[in-house]
């Protein structure tokens, strides 16, 4: 699991990209349950890693909420 930056510790997601965020997370929920936890078309329907990175960079409230789960996950690890 990727770990924040020290130049910004108040920021968690410092340093992390949006392609690690993605990925660690389908790595841990899988497709299914991550669809189930931000209902979005490209986690539920024929899903993949660019076409989530394409959708969430042009989708405010949905990358928040991938980021909110990205860091409910680490916080419990």
């Amino acid at each position: 699991m990727t770990k924040p930056s020290p130049t910004q510790p108040n920021n968690p997601l410092h340093g992390i990209t949006l392609k690690v965020i993605v990925t660690e997370l389908v790595g841990h929920h899988g497709w299914a349950r991550l669809a189930k936890a931000v209902p979005i078309n490209c986690f539920s329907h024929d899903p993949s890693i660019q076409s989530s990175l394409t959708f969430l960079r042009k989708t405010p409230w949905a990358r928040d909420r991938v980021e909110a789960l990205y860091l409910q996950m680490i916080s419990k690890a």
